[in-house]
């Protein structure tokens, strides 16, 4: 069996409704010299019928309880025949025929260790999480100038390069962000691929919302190589949010949602206050202070 190009890893858990698009979206790739490994933790909505009618490469099943993305991704990773790997969620739909050739071009490249595309919202997406995907992913993206950003949802990484560290298993978040940061650390580029783009975002909760923010801050306070008085709530807070919600009134002043946006500061705060408990929670799990 001859080696393919790229091999496609996808994480699913009951997202039926997303893959009825996504599955076929993957088969009109004009990029076809593909294999499929897709891991599902459990799913019981009709995901799994719906991928094994697509014939995946591999179809591993574990229950939720079992679930680790990390541990998912570096067994992907391990199933994976190609040195061009290219990750996509389930929930995450690519949008036209040239999604997938672009993120193995830059994969191409020795230099480079990781890339991942642009993503844009759902048409039901709430204006604050919408905000957040065109300050990420938009014409004049702000995350361009952050120290770092990147996206595990429609991405890619060079197989040869992760054999040499994997993703910490350690880590129930931000483990992209973990694992990309080393990248750097090594002298390799991790490079934003705009014209591979596809179509995925939530639309959490408050609690939701604070949960997810005290988990992504939670991995970064266990692997924070700085001062923890860098997060304290003046900064993290009061003035995070307050920056927060001033993106959120311009965005939503432009985009016509200015209704929207008492919601938009409800979300931040949640966030933010998550933010500074998850990263104070890592950093003391790392240092010997909590469980």
């Amino acid at each position: 069996m001859n080696t393919p190009a790229v091999s496609i890893i996808m994480r699913s858990y009951n997202e039926a409704w997303a893959l009825r698009e996504t599955l076929p979206a993957l088969i009109a790739q004009d990029f076809t010299d593909s294999e499929l490994i897709v891991i599902d933790s459990g799913s019981t909505d009709g995901s799994q019928e719906l991928i094994r009618a697509a014939k995946p490469a591999h179809f591993v099943q574990i229950t939720p309880a079992e679930y680790n993305p990390s541990r998912v991704m570096n067994h992907g990773m391990h199933l994976a025949r190609a040195n061009s790997c290219v990750f996509l969620n389930a929930d995450a739909t690519p949008q036209g025929r040239n999604w997938l050739r672009p993120l193995f071009d830059a994969l191409q490249n020795p230099g480079v260790a990781a890339c991942f595309g642009r993503q844009i919202p759902r048409p039901d997406c709430h204006a604050v999480f919408a905000c957040d995907y065109d300050r990420c992913f938009g014409p004049r993206r702000e995350s361009a100038r952050w120290d770092h950003f990147f996206s595990m949802v429609s991405s890619g990484l060079r197989k040869d390069t992760w054999t040499r560290r994997g993703f910490r298993e350690d880590l129930q978040y931000a483990e992209d962000d973990e694992y990309t940061r080393w990248c750097k650390a090594q002298g390799l580029e991790v490079l934003y691929v705009p014209d591979s783009v596809a179509m995925h975002s939530h639309n959490y909760t408050p609690e939701q919302a604070r949960k997810r923010s005290f988990g992504d801050a939670r991995a970064i306070g266990k692997a924070w190589q700085g001062s923890p008085r860098d997060f304290h709530w003046i900064k993290t807070v009061a003035l995070g949010w307050l920056s927060d919600i001033r993106h959120d009134a311009a965005f939503c002043a432009r985009t016509r949602r200015l209704r929207e946006w008492p919601h938009a500061t409800r979300i931040r705060w949640h966030q933010r206050s998550g933010k500074l408990a998850g990263f104070r929670h890592g950093w003391a799990e790392a240092h010997g202070g909590g469980s």
